[in-house]
């Protein structure tokens, strides 16, 4: 897949940019940039990439893009004919604030949302009202005041519950929020060895020092899921970045990721992706841009398995 490098219009003695196209053409291919991207979709329905989530979004889509993962996003323009969207963008440097600046107390939860918005984060219902007005008034704002709005408005995405993380954990290697201790130590161990064919339950429950039953117990408590579809779930992540980002064969991600069988391989990334592994790498080569009707294709069907999955 081809992936475009952005050059964002962010300087070295700029806090942030602001851009406010008022009548967007969504004509930019699937690119990333260095800089964190705060993005208002306003008036659009169509597709959204991030990193290896596809999904449909509209009619007002609000998403914090962490650096370097790659994003696009189309407009379905039979949905939308006669009308004009808007697309009001914030961009600000990586290295913007400093580790010993963000880990004050009133200031860590912005820590918190920027390290994870390396999966991309969407925001929904009060918080994406809020926030389109107040970029709205931000595009319009100068000076001193305009920074204090600026981080205003990123604590308020930092605390906000209206918060869906888009790219999947092994995609970004990023593990999910927890506030147990003794989980995070189970994650970190996970995401080193998760790559690795004979990670097993009874190996990763001696590092906590719990019995198999009582971890496998303990492990869905925290995480809503059990340990193997975990493992599986980062698998299939990182086998979606192989997928897109080399040239490597199917059997090849198969057993880098992991999995000790091809055919297992395939027919779980079938079953989390609702493709196989080579046309999901076949749906992205097709061009640069988004392509609308075979993407939409693909989300309804993956739409389709989990509500089925659900029932």
């Amino acid at each position: 897949m081809k992936v475009y490098p952005e050059i964002t219009p962010v300087k070295d003695d700029d806090v942030f940019v602001i851009l406010n196209h008022k009548d967007a053409d969504f004509d930019y291919p699937i690119h990333t940039h260095p800089e964190y991207e705060l993005n208002l979709v306003i008036n659009s329905l169509g597709n959204r990439i991030v990193g290896d989530s596809v999904l449909e979004y509209g009619p007002i889509d609000l998403v914090l893009i962490g650096p370097k993962i790659y994003h696009c996003w189309d407009n379905d323009k039979e949905k939308t004919s006669g009308t004009s969207a808007q697309v009001i963008t914030i961009q600000f440097d990586e290295n913007l604030f400093d580790e010993k600046f963000l880990s004050r107390d009133t200031l860590r939860p912005i820590k918190e949302l920027l390290e994870f918005s390396i999966r991309g984060i969407s925001f929904d219902g009060d918080t994406r009202d809020d926030i389109m007005v107040r970029m709205k008034k931000l595009s319009h704002m100068k000076g001193f005041k305009a920074t204090l709005e600026f981080l205003d408005i990123l604590h308020t995405l930092a605390v906000s519950k209206d918060k869906t993380y888009l790219a999947s954990v092994g995609f970004s290697s990023m593990p999910e929020k927890t506030t147990y201790k003794r989980i995070n130590v189970v994650y970190d161990y996970i995401l080193e060895k998760f790559t690795d064919v004979d990670l097993n339950l009874t190996d990763v429950a001696k590092i906590v020092s719990m019995s198999d039953s009582a971890f496998s117990h303990f492990f869905k408590k925290c995480t809503n899921k059990s340990f193997t579809q975990f493992v599986v779930d980062l698998r299939i992540g990182y086998a979606s970045k192989l997928l897109l980002e080399t040239q490597d064969s199917v059997g090849q991600i198969c057993y880098a990721c992991g999995f000790n069988n091809v055919s297992n391989f395939n027919r779980l990334f079938k079953k989390n992706r609702s493709l196989t592994p080579k046309d999901y790498r076949k749906l992205f080569n097709k061009g640069s841009m988004l392509d609308h009707h075979n993407l939409t294709a693909a989300v309804k069907t993956q739409f389709s398995v989990e509500e089925e999955a659900v029932g």
